[in-house]
């Protein structure tokens, strides 16, 4: 059974991190993406990916001031929700409870309806009203997911350690996968393209 997810992106460095995401789920599972406009410029300045063609990859997508959406109500049911990247404002907005975009309303609602919330923040070093958010929003059930790859998979490639990364979030959400090299592994995943979806297993 799919599962029903949503992606957000915000105007943190880092935008490859959820556009890998998008590539895992594609086909996989359901995905309503929502990106924020400092998302969308990082996208075009930080890849070779257009915003066009990232859209195509989400089941469903959202502008960020589109409050009539499903996903802006409790009403409508999801599994999970990613912010990935995270801005410190992103975060700062959910853990004070000021929905005042698209992105920060779905988080809102995320957690007072008991679903999970994984947040993958981009930023260093952090101060201390950064540490105090993420704490914040670790009590009201928020995962906080760093983006902190490993590297004892001795990465070779950008891409090697992006998928360390999404493989995580995706252990987080349930889903089984191959994308990364996990601890005690032999033999480093198959290597595919990073633009290319593969099955998850």
């Amino acid at each position: 059974m799919q599962k029903r997810l949503i992606i957000a992106m915000t105007g943190a460095s880092g935008v490859q991190y959820g556009i890998r995401l998008l590539e895992v789920l594609e086909g996989n599972e359901e995905t309503h993406l929502v990106l924020s406009q400092e998302a969308r410029e990082l996208v075009e300045i930080e890849t070779d990916t257009s915003v066009s063609s990232l859209l195509k990859k989400a089941t469903f997508h959202y502008e960020d001031n589109d409050f009539l959406s499903p996903i802006a109500s409790g009403s409508y049911r999801w599994d999970a929700m990613v912010i990935v990247p995270c801005t410190m404002k992103t975060m700062a907005g959910v853990a004070n409870g000021y929905a005042d975009t698209l992105i920060g309303r779905a988080a809102d609602v995320t957690l007072k309806e008991g679903r999970k919330l994984i947040i993958v923040p981009r930023e260093m070093p952090l101060n201390l009203i950064h540490l105090e958010n993420m704490v914040k929003l670790k009590q009201a059930g928020a995962v906080i997911m760093p983006a902190s790859p490993g590297f004892y998979n001795k990465p070779k490639t950008i891409d090697d350690l992006v998928d360390n990364v999404v493989g995580r979030i995706l252990d987080q959400l349930g889903i089984d996968n191959d994308v990364y090299q996990r601890w005690g592994q032999k033999q480093k995943k198959q290597d595919v393209l990073p633009s290319t979806p593969h099955k998850i297993r």
